[in-house]
């Protein structure tokens, strides 16, 4: 199994997730949050054609998280995954697609990929974030959540690799432009993990076998990459340059495990 970003923060999300199963090659792309060009042309740099994809899995509506999924999902005839709230929120039960509904805590198995939805605090209607494995590695992805909970850590325990949502700094967020109302769903139960919110979660978590962590969803006027990565890295007992970053721009290259 292999994953890689197309790009992670407010102004657009998606991940790509393949496994393979001997001659079975699976592709699963989390969120879809650019135009369908933009999906397109960063799909074509991690080498996978939007046809290539089995699966759109979305976590919640944001316009940074379900982008352009109704539209490709027509477009190349692929099956969406997302909750029932997420469904209405955006219209999917009534669109000509074909929607698969999720529910916290079911596995659904997509090809050569299980995929484990779980519950989280964001101000969504019906929001879910995601476990990725092919039976020898489990993903873990946790983006868009307002605050910790048992369950986040009982379900993100023990995974190879993480994608760990690091939004924003407190002092930044708190000097930044940002009216009030903004500034407190931001950093409410609701909202989005400052660094130390998230490293926290790191801490409370088995790792004992993790080899690769990102910090995600980074915010480009309240945070920087290297408050991030010192934030997480003190969380794992490691070098910052171990945490890798995912950009908005770029998002970032494969990780294979």
């Amino acid at each position: 199994m292999r994953f890689a970003s197309l790009g992670s923060g407010s102004e657009g999300n998606a991940l790509l997730v393949e496994a393979s199963g001997g001659t079975t090659t699976t592709r699963v792309l989390l969120d879809c949050g650019f135009s369908a060009k933009e999906v397109e042309r960063r799909l074509a740099r991690l080498d996978c054609r939007a046809a290539d994809l089995d699966a759109i899995v979305i976590t919640h509506e944001h316009t940074d998280h379900i982008g352009s999924a109704l539209t490709l999902a027509r477009k190349w005839s692929i099956p969406l995954y997302m909750s029932w709230g997420t469904a209405r929120a955006i219209g999917a039960d009534e669109a000509n697609v074909e929607l698969n509904v999720l529910w916290g805590d079911e596995s659904v198995a997509i090809g050569d990929v299980s995929v484990l939805p779980f519950t989280v605090p964001h101000d969504a209607r019906e929001p879910l974030q995601y476990v990725f494995s092919d039976g020898a590695c489990r993903l873990g992805v946790l983006t868009d959540v307002g605050v910790a909970t048992p369950h986040i850590t009982s379900v993100l325990s023990g995974c190879d690799a993480l994608v760990l949502e690091s939004n924003h700094d407190v002092a930044m967020l708190a000097a930044s432009r940002y009216p009030p109302s903004l500034k407190a769903r931001i950093g409410g139960t609701h909202g989005h993990l400052n660094n130390e919110a998230a490293a926290a979660i790191l801490a409370s978590l088995d790792r004992s076998r993790l080899r690769h962590l990102v910090a995600a969803h980074l915010s480009q006027q309240n945070n920087l990459p290297h408050l991030a990565q010192a934030a997480l890295a003190a969380a794992l007992g490691a070098s910052a340059i171990d945490v890798v970053v995912a950009t908005q721009a770029e998002g970032f290259d494969w990780l294979v495990l």
